[in-house]
């Protein structure tokens, strides 16, 4: 594997973060999904410091992937976590090592900061990412189904009255 360096993203690095979402929710068939626009990117990762982006670089100091992670908590271990949201390879880069030194940038952050783990979801379909993952010694969490409230439904939680 070529060479890997890492930079944590910065404002100016808005639309590229918001042009590798797109093309990542493209590579899962989710793009009509995407809702986020440069304006939230910049709210919530630069303002309200919810979540962090770090690019790998190569050689010639170009992107070819990204991460975007936040914390969790787990009130089982007392600590904190590391949740990756999303990773992603360039396609024209995949097959170099580069997604797992991605994830091994990812742990050594979450040990240097006293994390207890970290953890991400995975599409069922996404048949490659899993055999990848698995490779790694991660292990599906096939005790557990996903939750989620979201949109009109979120907000009628919200507005409920009992």
């Amino acid at each position: 594997m070529e060479s890997l360096t890492f930079r944590y993203a910065t404002k100016e690095d808005i639309p590229l973060i918001l042009r590798l979402i797109r093309e990542l929710a493209e590579y899962e068939g989710l793009l009509s999904e995407v809702v986020a626009t440069e304006a939230i990117l910049e709210e919530w990762i630069f303002q309200k410091n919810k979540a962090e982006v770090i690019f790998g670089l190569d050689s010639a100091g170009e992107e070819i992937g990204f991460a975007l992670f936040f914390h969790n908590f787990s009130t089982f271990l007392g600590r904190a976590g590391i949740y990756l949201e999303d990773l992603y390879v360039l396609p024209t880069q995949r097959g170099k090592g580069y997604g797992k030194a991605i994830l091994q940038k990812l742990a050594q952050i979450a040990v240097e900061r006293g994390c207890g783990r970290l953890e991400w979801w995975c599409l069922d379909s996404n048949t490659p990412s899993i055999g990848f993952y698995r490779a790694l010694g991660a292990e599906a969490m096939s005790d557990w189904t996903v939750y989620r409230l979201a949109g009109d439904t979120l907000q009628n939680m919200a507005e409920a009255k009992e």
